[in-house]
């Protein structure tokens, strides 16, 4: 198997989890600073899948920095499917809780113009648009653990 960007035990791969890590802790964050984020379940499920993904991220960027560490190449088969299906799994949720929230953010407060605290619609806006980026960040991931799995 061959060494390129993202991959395991590389800087650019430790690079990624910490994006992904850092993207999910800002949407949770920007989430959970709202007064009434527990009224729409798009947005609890949002939490609970940001959540998810900054320990799946988070785990797997101490597992880089102890590759990194030891100079040891993550290549193995049997963790690589591990990878795999854990961010895929991981990258599907994350989508459908950013979609969702995202639906019920423009059809609430855009929409119905039921936006009364303008502050508060800023920072769902925000975490939204967070859990994109960490989406994004996930799913780039999730292609280059597939990629290495099919070329191993």
């Amino acid at each position: 198997m061959r060494d390129f960007a993202g991959t395991p035990g590389t800087l650019t791969g430790l690079a990624l989890r910490l994006s992904q890590c850092v993207f999910a802790a800002g949407s949770i964050t920007a989430m959970t600073t709202t007064t009434s984020f527990f009224d729409f379940t798009a947005f609890c499920y949002l939490i609970a899948s940001m959540g998810l993904q900054v320990i799946w991220s988070f785990g797997l960027a101490l597992l880089d920095v102890y590759a990194l560490v030891k100079k040891k190449a993550l290549h193995n088969t049997v963790l690589l499917s591990l990878f795999v299906v854990g961010d895929w799994v991981t990258a599907i949720l994350s989508l459908a809780a950013a979609s969702a929230s995202a639906g019920i953010t423009v059809l609430y407060f855009h929409d119905l113009g039921n936006c009364g605290f303008v502050g508060e619609c800023q920072k769902y806006q925000m975490s939204v648009a967070l859990a994109f980026f960490s989406w994004i960040t996930i799913a780039v991931s999730s292609l280059i653990m597939l990629w290495l799995l099919a070329a191993g």
